[in-house]
């Protein structure tokens, strides 16, 4: 949420103790049943509001409540005023759920999700097609999951931040894919937004080392084109400058020694 940018540098984890690790595993498990639910909601015909709308409601009836309503980092020029971002093709990450914006045939639909439960936040997004969607759509998608997977599959005890991207773009590169700029994942937890930030293009070593018990949320976005971005004038969407379309998947996850603890379902 909101280009959690590489300038805003890197700092220590904020520690979290047993009982904030459970609140963590269930508010993963209530975004994760809440995308599930949502993704079997995209239809042609369907519209961005009705499915803000319904992820409001499933909030609600769990106890949880939306990190992104009413969000206003430096820089925006007003609130966010959904419930969740819901962007469209081109459309890169922070898309305004509007009820103008019609989900068409074919169309590339990127759900985001960050929610707080017992003042515990998680964060998860999933790319879906309406309907089958094209070769190439499909391509993009399963992309960005397989570069999810290696991501994950980086993020272990002891590996440097830098070892999480360069897995990331490894899968770009051998999907001849852009990685969208300046955007990645970050920690989470106590926040929406915690120290690190973790870029999709790093290199092997570089960056900060993870340590046992970090909670991060890994978030590679890839474009057709080449991974421009530029700030629609709606004051919150990021859209590909070569009006290529993009696609994105992140997951929550805990940093162990063996591997990661998947908090939210993709």
């Amino acid at each position: 949420m909101r280009r959690y940018s590489r300038r805003l540098g890197l700092t220590n984890m904020i520690a979290k103790t047993p009982e904030d690790y459970k609140n963590l595993r269930a508010a993963g498990n209530i975004l994760s049943g809440i995308l599930d639910d949502l993704v079997g909601l995209v239809r042609e015909g369907g519209n961005a509001a009705e499915l803000d709308l319904a992820a409001e409601e499933r909030l609600k009836a769990r106890g949880a409540v939306s990190a992104f309503f009413g969000y206003q980092p430096q820089g925006a020029p007003y609130p966010y005023p959904g419930t969740i971002c819901i962007s469209i093709n081109d459309e890169v990450v922070h898309g305004l759920p509007s009820q103008d914006k019609m989900f068409r045939q074919g169309d590339v639909v990127k759900i985001d999700c960050g929610l707080s439960f017992n003042g515990y936040f998680v964060d998860g997004l999933r790319t879906v097609c309406v309907g089958e969607g094209d070769k190439n759509a499909r391509r993009l998608i399963t992309a960005t999951r397989e570069a999810l997977d290696s991501g994950i599959g980086a993020a272990r005890v002891g590996v440097h931040i830098g070892d999480i991207g360069a897995a990331i773009k490894r899968v770009a590169v051998k999907y001849r894919l852009g990685i969208a700029e300046d955007l990645g994942g970050h920690g989470v937890g106590k926040s929406l937004h915690e120290p690190p930030y973790i870029a999709n293009d790093g290199n092997p070593g570089e960056g900060e080392v993870l340590v046992e018990g970090q909670v991060i949320a890994i978030e590679p976005i890839f474009c057709e084109g080449k991974g421009g971005i530029k700030l629609a004038p709606d004051g919150w969407t990021y859209v590909t400058r070569d009006r290529s379309r993009s696609a994105e998947a992140e997951a929550t996850i805990i940093v162990g020694k063996n591997g990661a603890e998947i908090l939210t379902r993709y």
